[in-house]
C-alpha cells in the first residue's frame, strides 16, 4: 500500500485505473454485540460499509461519510482514530470499468442508533453477530476484522445503558 501511495499521485482518485484508495467502516452496534454489513448491490457480497476516496486524502473521513450514506445512520462515533485494518482486493471488470485494485483502509466506528435505512447501493443491510458471519461470507478479510473486534471489544464500553 505504501509503495502504491508513493508512486501514484492520483491514488485517491477512482480514475486511476490500476487501483485507488477506499475508506471503510467496521461499524459496531451501540451495545457492541453486532456489526452492520451491506449486501453490496454491484458486487453481490456481504461487506463492511465503505467506498471511494474520490480525491479525499483523509480516509477516516471517507469511512465515516460512506457509513452515513450507506446506512442512513447520522450519529456515528469513532472508536479509535488508528487504522483498524487494511486490505488490498481485486474488483472485477464491469461495463465501462476495467478490473482494478482497491487499497482499502478500514476504521473502527460505532453507531449510536440501531436503526438503519438501506440505500440504493445495497440489496440489504443487517446487524450480524460474529458467530453468524460464516453464514454471510467466507471472505478472509471479513473474518479477520471479526477476530480483531472480538479481541478488543471489551476495551470499549457500550453506548447503551
Amino acid at each position: 500500500m505504501l509503495g502504491f501511495l508513493s508512486r501514484n499521485t492520483g491514488c485517491f482518485e477512482r480514475s486511476t485505473e490500476e487501483g485507488h484508495f477506499t475508506g471503510s467502516a467496521w461499524l459496531v452496534h451501540p451495545d457492541n454485540s453486532t456489526f452492520l454489513l451491506t449486501h453490496h448491490r454491484k458486487l453481490g457480497k456481504w461487506l463492511q460499509l465503505g467506498g471511494h476516496a474520490d480525491g479525499n486524502h483523509d480516509v477516516l473521513d471517507v469511512a465515516i461519510k460512506e457509513a452515513v450514506e450507506e446506512s442512513g445512520i447520522k450519529d456515528i462515533e469513532v472508536l479509535q482514530t488508528e487504522i483498524f485494518d487494511v486490505d488490498i482486493h481485486r474488483i472485477p471488470a464491469r461495463t465501462g470499468e476495467p478490473e482494478h485494485l482497491h487499497y482499502d483502509v478500514r476504521y473502527l466506528l460505532r453507531s449510536r442508533s440501531a436503526s438503519y435505512c438501506v440505500s440504493n447501493e445495497s440489496h440489504d443491510l443487517a446487524w450480524i453477530n460474529a458467530d453468524e458471519l460464516h453464514h454471510f461470507t467466507q471472505e478472509h478479510s471479513m473474518l479477520r476484522m471479526t477476530s480483531k473486534w472480538n479481541a478488543i471489544k471489551s476495551q470499549f464500553s457500550s453506548t447503551l445503558p
